[in-house]
């Protein structure tokens, strides 16, 4: 989408004001989250489940109330964990094992958080259009998770593995 390339240096630009001098995790996501959403448009969901017990849990997000707990490998979120890649779903429906925590959903962009080669969690962005989120959103999404992903001590977190 064009206004990720048009709003990304801002964006990046605000995180990293945000999350200077901050390294509480939770403090930092619930931050990325609301700037995700406040300046991409068209998005119905944007927030974070982090690996804790084996399983991702829902963590600070902006939306609807959202599932709390996915089994790696189950739906996008899952997905994208297991993989450790960036997923880009145009259309939720056609995507086996789906998910539908907010029925208003109808494509999904999912980055895996990873810290010194180890899953901390993903970063999850929700649209009611189909095909709304392309690789210019997954590159500005991944350069943001990845100041998030910096800036934080994740031994504060309660994260398997930290």
């Amino acid at each position: 989408m064009q206004v990720a390339k048009e709003i990304g240096g801002d964006l990046l630009q605000m995180a990293a004001g945000v999350f200077a001098g901050e390294r509480d995790p939770w403090a930092n996501a619930a931050n990325a989250a609301a700037l995700l959403f406040e300046t991409l448009p068209d998005l119905n969901w944007v927030g974070f489940y982090f690996l804790r017990g084996g399983e991702l849990v829902v963590g600070p997000f902006q939306g609807r109330a959202a599932c709390v707990r996915i089994p790696l490998g189950a739906g996008v979120c899952g997905a994208a964990a297991k993989r450790r890649e960036t997923v880009i779903i145009r259309d939720v429906h056609e995507f086996p094992g789906h998910i539908p925590c907010d029925a208003a959903s109808n494509s999904e962009l999912v980055i895996p958080l990873l810290a010194a080669g180890r899953l901390i969690g993903v970063l999850d962005l929700d649209s009611p259009t189909i095909g709304r989120s392309g690789r210019p959103d997954a590159t500005l999404a991944e350069a943001l998770a990845a100041k998030l992903v910096a800036a934080c001590d994740w031994q504060l977190a309660g994260i398997d593995g930290f």
